[in-house]
């Protein structure tokens, strides 16, 4: 089996995409997470966002894997454990300034790919469901309101220790939004074959067991 789970920054879709993994007994690919990482390793080498060809050549070069460890999954960029580091205020800026170049999302396409194949996945992101499974079993779009995002984002950071201010996290999200959607390769968006899941005001039990009622009545 495999799963897609598209949606927008603080939606909730890794969380639940977590979880399922466990219930469905599937391996997780989290697509974010490894843009995050190779973000994080083009600040720590002081690589200029906006050097298309450095940065494409950085994706070809990087080793991004996922490993499970003391009983949860942790992911590595070049054999160093990069879990805390990559969801920084500074990543979370950064991110979506990497993830819109297109040469180099089609290293990291071909790369979750391979990580996919032959293999029964959940996989979350921007861009599962049309660009890397386009033919998976299921294709969720997991959404929220800004707002609710923007709380969520607000409490992940102060859980990791991070300071910010709520309107700027917005902002950011929203500005995030824009350039997800309007990139030329691997934009957001809801497909025809889209399940559409509203997390507003919704426990994230509540979202499993209601993407688990679709998976078991199909």
């Amino acid at each position: 089996m495999q799963v897609a789970v598209d949606g927008p920054a603080g939606a909730g879709k890794s969380t639940i995409a977590r979880i399922l993994a466990e219930k469905l007994q599937l391996i997780y690919i989290d697509t974010g997470a490894m843009y995050r990482a190779l973000t994080w390793k083009a600040l720590k080498l002081k690589i200029a966002l906006d050097d298309e060809e450095k940065l494409y050549n950085l994706a070809k070069d990087t080793s991004i894997y996922f490993l499970q460890a003391t009983g949860k999954q942790g992911i590595y960029c070049d054999a160093v454990e990069v879990s805390d580091f990559i969801r920084s205020p500074d990543v979370n800026d950064k991110v979506s300034l990497l993830a819109a170049h297109s040469r180099l999302r089609k290293v990291m396409v071909e790369k979750q790919r391979e990580m996919a194949l032959d293999k029964s996945v959940i996989m979350d992101g921007r861009d599962v469901g049309e660009c890397i499974l386009p033919h998976a079993d299921y294709k969720f779009f997991i959404t929220a309101s800004l707002q609710e995002r923007a709380s969520r984002r607000m409490i992940d950071l102060q859980r990791q220790g991070h300071k910010d201010d709520y309107d700027r996290v917005k902002c950011l999200l929203r500005k995030r939004d824009e350039s997800d959607s309007s990139r030329e390769t691997g934009s957001l968006k809801i497909l025809n074959d889209s399940i559409v899941i509203n997390t507003d005001r919704k426990e994230v039990e509540e979202v499993v067991a209601e993407i688990l009622s679709i998976i078991k009545d199909n």
